[in-house]
């Protein structure tokens, strides 16, 4: 990770088979970011060079806007924290590709950071300034899986799947060399370490959801990906609470791999 720059935003914004919008969803998003109080960068993480999605991203040409990526698709959780391996701002966040999720609510989230002084801002479903449009089973779902987590973990959060999310970069400092998931579960692992290094300034934001079943590639394989979520999750808590892998008491060294400019746990 690079060192920090004050007062800059990075925001990651993974991209897997998008070749049909991303050209349009980075000139949207790039028009919020140019509304905000604050200096910014985005950069764009192709998960994958299986089509045009890196051409057609290079495409839309700014200052602001790194794309990069690799040739093999890893999952959103790699490409998140490739992407963040690489920025330069001291708050430090991303935002799914295609456009289920409103990119106004990004001003939100960062106006949380300052008035609650906030480690971690999480978009959240379950604020009740949040307009969600989306199916009745994946709100059953999402409810049950919230419970789940809570009784797991003890986070006092309502929701922790949203791809919207802001950290300050001393965090991810300290959670990502110690992370392991690298797909759908890769949230989870992200606030579960956190809170318990002891970052627990953790606050939700309103969001604006509207469900795209078109877009979505989780929607099409859903019940495979929830019982692959299922299994990561409770992979997090065997780590958690039986290997006490996430612990700085267990004397690994967390460092950050010259290659992959990402921190890893080198033993």
């Amino acid at each position: 990770m690079k060192s920090s720059s004050a007062n800059l935003v990075s925001l990651i914004i993974p991209a897997y088979k998008q070749e049909g919008v991303i050209e349009k969803d980075l000139i949207y998003i790039k028009k919020v970011m140019d509304q905000l109080r604050y200096d910014y960068e985005m950069i764009v993480v192709v998960d994958g060079d299986v089509d045009k999605t890196m051409e057609n991203a290079k495409k839309v040409r700014s200052s602001k806007i790194m794309v990069t990526g690799y040739d093999h698709n890893h999952g959103k959780g790699y490409a998140i924290r490739y992407g963040m391996g690489k920025a330069n701002g001291d708050i430090i966040g991303f935002i799914d590709s295609g456009m289920d999720l409103n990119p106004s609510g990004l001003s939100l989230l960062l106006e949380h950071f300052e008035w609650y002084d906030a480690d971690i801002v999480i978009g959240s479903k379950r604020h009740p300034a949040s307009k969600v449009n989306y199916p009745f089973d994946r709100k059953v779902i999402s409810l049950l899986s919230q419970v789940f987590i809570r009784v797991l973990f003890g986070l006092n959060i309502t929701d922790t799947q949203v791809g919207m999310k802001f950290f300050r970069r001393k965090v991810l400092e300290d959670v990502l060399p110690r992370l392991l998931v690298k797909k759908f579960a890769f949230d989870i692992e992200m606030l579960v370490v956190a809170y318990n290094l002891g970052y627990r300034k953790m606050f939700e934001a309103p969001i604006e959801l509207k469900f795209n079943f078109e877009n979505s590639l989780v929607s099409k394989n859903l019940f495979r990906e929830i019982f692959r979520t299922l299994l990561d999750t409770l992979a997090i808590f065997y780590r958690l609470y039986i290997r006490n892998y996430y612990s700085n008491t267990n004397k690994r060294r967390w460092v950050f791999d010259p290659e992959l400019n990402f921190p890893v746990n080198i033993g």
